[in-house]
Parts: C-alpha cells; structure tokens; sequence
C-alpha cells in the first residue's frame, strides 16, 4: 500500500441512523439532514472532502453542488443522481424487514448473509451488535428509525431531477467509486453521471456490492487516501 499524509476524519451519525436522536418530528427529508450536516461542516475551519456512500452522497451532491456549501472534494460511494430501482426497491425491502426485532445476534447475521450474499459471514459476529440496539424487550433492533422510509420512498421520484442539476454544478474534484456487484448503480448510470460531470472520475471496487466499504475496506480506503493526496496536492 502506498504512503499518504495523516487526515482527520469525522463520521456522522446521521439524524435518525446509529447513535443519533430520532426525529421527534418524524422529518427525514433529504433537505433536512442537508441542514444537519451543513450546521456541522459550519464549525471546520478547512473546506473538507465529503465522503458519502448512498444517502450520504446525495447530501454531498446537494450540499456542495446546490447549496454552495464550501469543500476541497468530494467521494461518492456508490451512488449517482440516478439509481437503478431495483437495487433501491432491494435495499428498501431489507430496512422495512424485520421491524419485530431479532431474538438474537446470530438471527441478525442470518438477516444480513441473507441480503449479502457475496460477503463471507465472519465466524466472530460479535462485531454486528455495533449496528442494533437492544430494546426493553430484550430483542435485538436495527440502528434506524422505520418512518425514515417513508421519506425515501415518497422524494425517490423528486431526487433525481434535483441531484443531477446539483451534480452538474459541482467545480470541485469528485471521485465515484462503485462496487462492482452494485445493483444500485451500474455500469450505464456511471457512464450517464461521467458524462453530466466529466471531470468526475470513476474507480470500480472488486468484489464490492452497494456496500463498498464493508465489502471491500482496504481497496475502498486506499482510493479514498489516494484521492485525498491528489486533491491536496493539485
């Protein structure tokens, strides 16, 4: 692996996802988490490069290409302004599953090998519980808010238009990374989004599906690192 710099990196619990509150509201419009994360980029001193995988790289695309929000680059994982239905309708299919919880961690392991099935389950599964949080009941839930979806489900017609216009006004160097396996975005929606951005490059992530950092960690920080280098650099 090559030498690079030493870089902070801040991961944020989107509102509603891991150790965030829930919306007491219910509000997970995509413009709100936009004002989330523009009210936490507020308080950088430096313009940083946003790396977002899926709803993640839709608030980038819109923070930076609609909204102006000030920024040195930015990673896309594994999505574009346009995804393909089938693999959203898949990924909408699995969060709307299993709203009862799970018994165990061994019945959520099933759960994902069952939505992963390119990924080798790991004989230790201890590491799955970092996703759930373990209700009164006793039984094992995942880190999200359910009303989220119906958000999702009822903007996914209205994104498209608005992400592709902000993806086009985005000056800065934008780096797409997807898994080769992705359902969501493939090889036709990387070659629409390269030719609405053109200076936007494009790597592909072997034996990587939509989710690209879990699959493939080492390739997808070592394009990550070597995109920082270069946007430093230039």
């Amino acid at each position: 692996m090559a030498s690079h710099g030493a870089y902070r990196a801040i991961t944020v619990d989107l509102r509603g996802h891991g150790d965030s509150d829930y919306a007491p509201d219910g509000d997970y419009s995509l413009d709100r988490f936009a004002e989330d994360i523009a009210g936490v980029v507020s308080h950088f001193a430096h313009p940083p490069v946003f790396v977002g995988a899926s709803l993640g790289g839709m608030i980038a695309i819109l923070l930076v290409g609609e909204q102006g929000v000030s920024a040195s680059g930015v990673v896309l994982v594994d999505v574009t302004p346009r995804l393909e239905e089938a693999g959203v309708d898949r990924i909408f299919s699995f969060m709307q599953s299993h709203q009862n919880g799970f018994d165990s961690l061994e019945e959520a392991a099933a759960a994902v090998e069952d939505y992963l099935p390119h990924r080798k389950r790991p004989l230790d599964i201890s590491g799955l519980e970092k996703n759930l949080r373990k209700g009164d009941d006793g039984r094992y839930y995942w880190h999200w808010d359910h009303r989220m979806l119906r958000h999702a489900t009822r903007e996914k017609a209205q994104h498209e238009k608005r992400l592709l216009a902000a993806a086009q006004s985005i000056t800065v160097p934008v780096l797409l990374l997807r898994g080769i396996l992705s359902d969501v975005v493939s090889k036709e929606v990387v070659a629409e989004f390269q030719q609405a951005v053109p200076h936007a490059r494009h790597i592909d992530i072997t034996d990587a599906a939509h989710t690209v950092a879990g699959d493939s960690n080492s390739a997808f920080t070592e394009a990550v690192l070597s995109f920082l280098q270069e946007v430093n650099t230039s």
